[in-house]
């Protein structure tokens, strides 16, 4: 639990869907994320695939560190409860 302002959540944020994390960029004590997504130009057919920038996260170096650390305890979790239920599969 971190201390400070209190959490307000807000149900009408975006959710953002990527494909990948494109790049990563330190600067001014922040990390930058790059997000992309593949997206089917559909002016012709069959229509070419294109890798669209979909969205750009920027956190203080600190945070993003217990980003990835935070997610990696999430995914591993999620694999051993996939695999006491008997599947290896994560969707």
């Amino acid at each position: 639990m971190s201390t400070g302002p209190t959490f307000l959540d807000n149900p009408h944020a975006p959710d953002v869907y990527a494909d990948a994390a494109t790049g990563f960029f330190a600067w001014g004590g922040n990390i930058k994320i790059t997000f992309e997504s593949a997206r089917v130009d559909h002016s012709s057919s069959p229509g070419p695939v294109n890798r669209v920038v979909s969205g750009r996260l920027v956190m203080p170096i600190g945070q993003a560190e217990a980003l990835a650390k935070g997610l990696l305890d999430f995914i591993e979790k999620q694999r051993t409860s996939a695999e006491a239920q008997g599947s290896a599969t994560l969707q």
